[in-house]
């Protein structure tokens, strides 16, 4: 089983120097080999692969000098990720390779092989750079493979470690009715479960607009290139990662606690992409992170050997009578209750979709009649 490992790096002023350099350069070859890939199919109609691209790194080294100060595996690596960039793009069509920018608010660079960590002594040992010190808040055991070092745009540097434990992923453990939960994921309450159980949306976001404002505005309001806009921005910064990692949190500790309290969670599909394009409710889905929520659902559930079961998107989940099946077809989305004309069961809107995915999940797997 392969499992990353995130760590804080404290470098010194130096050390921060280079580790910049190696982020750098590799985003220049990053945006080199896409050009390369791009150029070569436009006169030749025939992709170059990766390797033939590190067959011209040593050309490219002797135009570049600089390029030599860095880790030769670390730039050989960006060739690999042009190539996986464009597997995905005919794979999967999420888009066309983009080339990177020094903007972006994380930068990072990988590092194939040949370092090490000292969880005695505190540090991380790269090539080319020496020995960095970390933060271990956790050990673990297993063969190093690729780490990522990072810097975020607060200037904050961390390297993510993937090991591999040769652990066995946990076979899945059966469930029944009882055993599984219905998820129905909102605005108002975060999640509504099909027991009848409501997590409040924390709104993070929302909650922090006022002083964004006010932090944006001071970044408008200076100059330019001077370093009263760096400060500001740092600050800015600052509470754009601080609400990250408070979402961040309340996911992972919602996410845990759904897992370990189930054998196999229901869950509807949304079309995310779909509805951030109603300007209304645009900036309350970004702030829930639905998305984000769904995918530490998935991966906790494969650690813990637990089940994730997924509806369609065209489920009638809220217009459905959980009691006796009616469809109320006129029901609109500020509609948040309802009373149900054929059984008179009145129902909260959300937890009657709740109930309806966990019903509609089930029936799929042939463990409930209909």
């Amino acid at each position: 089983m392969m499992k990353a490992y995130r760590f804080r790096l404290y470098p010194t002023v130096e050390q921060s120097i280079q580790l910049d350099q190696h982020i750098g350069s590799c985003r220049f070859v990053y945006n080199w080999a896409l050009d390369q890939k791009i150029k070569t199919y436009e006169q030749t109609k025939k992709s170059i692969s990766r390797f033939d691209l590190n067959k011209l790194m040593p050309s490219l080294k002797t135009e570049n000098p600089w390029l030599a100060d860095v880790n030769s595996q670390s730039l050989q690596g960006m060739t690999k990720q042009v190539e996986s960039a464009f597997t995905r793009f005919f794979r999967e069509k999420k888009g066309f390779p983009k080339f990177k920018s020094k903007k972006n608010p994380v930068q990072a660079f990988p590092i194939p092989q040949h370092y090490s960590v000292n969880f005695e002594t505190g540090v991380v040992k790269l090539p080319k750079i020496g020995e960095i010190k970390a933060v271990f808040h956790r050990n673990f055991v297993g063969e190093l493979k690729t780490a990522t070092v990072s810097k975020t745009c607060t200037g904050k540097y961390y390297i993510s470690i993937l090991v591999e434990n040769n652990e066995e992923l946990p076979s899945r453990q059966s469930f029944t009715e009882v055993t599984t939960i219905g998820i129905d994921v909102g605005i108002k309450d975060f999640v509504v479960l099909s027991n009848g159980e409501k997590i409040e949306n924390p709104k993070y976001l929302k909650n922090s607009l006022q002083r964004l404002k006010i932090l944006q505005k001071r970044v408008s309001r200076k100059q330019i290139g001077s370093k009263n806009r760096e400060k500001a921005k740092q600050l800015l910064a600052k509470l754009y990662e601080k609400i990250t990692n408070q979402r961040n949190d309340f996911q992972n500790k919602l996410s845990f606690k759904l897992v370990s309290e189930n054998q196999a969670i229901a869950l509807e599909t949304l079309n995310v992409k779909g509805m951030v394009k109603n300007h209304h409710l645009a900036q309350a889905i970004g702030d829930s992170a639905w998305s984000s929520f769904v995918t530490k659902l998935e991966y906790k559930a494969e650690w813990y050997g637990k089940t994730i079961l997924r509806i369609g998107q065209f489920e009638p989940s809220s217009k459905l009578c959980s009691v006796c099946g009616y469809h109320n077809s006129n029901l609109t989305l500020k509609d948040r209750e309802w009373v149900c004309p054929d059984c008179k069961t009145k129902h909260d809107r959300d937890l009657n979709a709740a109930i309806n995915i966990k019903k509609f999940a089930l029936m799929d797997q042939n463990l409930i009649g209909i």
